[in-house]
């Protein structure tokens, strides 16, 4: 996570303006947005795999599924392939994401993907980015979130997108 990475500014339906914005410039300007693409990796045993931030960055050890934000000229499902080898060193091919949904916040437009994987693959976290990974169930991510160990934004994406994101790990969409 450089804090001079490049991201393309877009509208409210992901369409780049044209406009680029440094990460260290803080947020992109009021009514614009920037992609910011998460995956849900699901084991073939069912289970899916969380991530735990790393000390020294935002929301300090609180668990999330990898994510970040798309670089410029990167698409969603670029960006989240990307994100997911650098933080936990898992692979996979474009087609085989599925979008669970988007969620429209204050200044990113946040897409989740879920990804079915043979196996339970083995993680090589990124120490910068991640502390730990570590497979469990669904059930076990809902009592994470709702006891509040999730990183703060999860909360809303939760909200909004879990239904969607039951039947994507189930295998129904």
């Amino acid at each position: 996570m450089a804090d001079d990475e490049m991201w393309d500014v877009t509208d409210v339906q992901g369409t780049p303006t044209g406009t680029l914005h440094r990460r260290g410039d803080g947020p992109v300007p009021v009514g614009s947005f920037h992609i910011v693409a998460s995956v849900c990796v699901v084991a073939s045993t069912g289970r899916v795999l969380v991530s735990r931030r790393a000390e020294g960055k935002d929301y300090p050890l609180a668990w999330e599924f990898p994510a970040g934000s798309a670089l410029r000229g990167e698409s969603s499902r670029r960006g989240a392939i990307r994100e997911l080898d650098e933080e936990v060193g898992i692979s996979v091919l474009p087609d085989d994401l599925v979008l669970v949904g988007r969620v429209v916040e204050e200044r990113a437009l946040f897409d989740l993907w879920s990804v079915h994987v043979a196996g339970e693959p083995a993680v090589v976290v990124d120490p910068e980015e991640v502390l730990e990974a570590e497979w469990v169930d669904l059930d076990e991510v809902r009592r994470r979130w709702e006891a509040g160990v999730f990183a703060t934004p999860w909360n809303a994406r939760f909200e909004q997108l879990w239904d969607e994101l039951e039947i994507a790990v189930r295998g129904e969409r």
